[in-house]
């Protein structure tokens, strides 16, 4: 088990992640999460629209995630007027879900992304892989011209 973890540390794209599969897998025990925000976020990042549109697997969203803890996301892409999706990396999908709260100014479309331990996969072994996702996130307005940030 050790030497898999140590392999997968040396591939630097995966470093962070596994640091993020770690932290949400030693705070499994702490029972259900909730999605809701409580206002305390850190600094908002500008992720870059993507130009080819969604990557990776496309994710639910699931706010019944175990220890959800933030997320950033790389890019985004215009779907609707009043619809965008996220792209981002997280654990596999047999064990982690996603969900995501919105925050809509005049000006910024702010996403405070989440991931977590899916409820039937608590207790379990999780493999440890980076998988590229997208969540679809819908809108109360038409985006028009305002910036989407990242709260995480």
């Amino acid at each position: 088990m050790y030497g898999t973890r140590g392999r997968r540390l040396i591939a630097a794209a995966a470093a962070t992640l596994i640091g993020l599969t770690i932290t949400a897998c030693g705070n499994s025990d702490n029972g259900g999460g909730s999605t809701t925000s409580t206002g305390a976020t850190s600094t908002t990042a500008t992720p870059t629209e993507a130009q080819n549109g969604q990557t990776g697997r496309a994710f639910t969203a699931d706010p019944s995630i175990v220890s959800p803890h933030g997320i950033p996301f790389d890019s985004w892409t215009r779907i609707a007027p009043d619809k965008i999706a996220v792209n981002f990396q997280t654990g596999s999908p047999e064990c982690y879900g996603v969900d995501a709260s919105v925050t809509e100014t005049s000006t910024t479309v702010t996403v405070d992304l989440k991931s977590g331990t899916r409820p039937d996969a608590v207790g379990k072994m999780c493999t440890m892989i980076a998988v590229f996702g997208n969540l679809e996130i819908p809108l109360k307005s038409p985006l028009g011209d305002r910036k989407v940030l990242s709260a995480n």
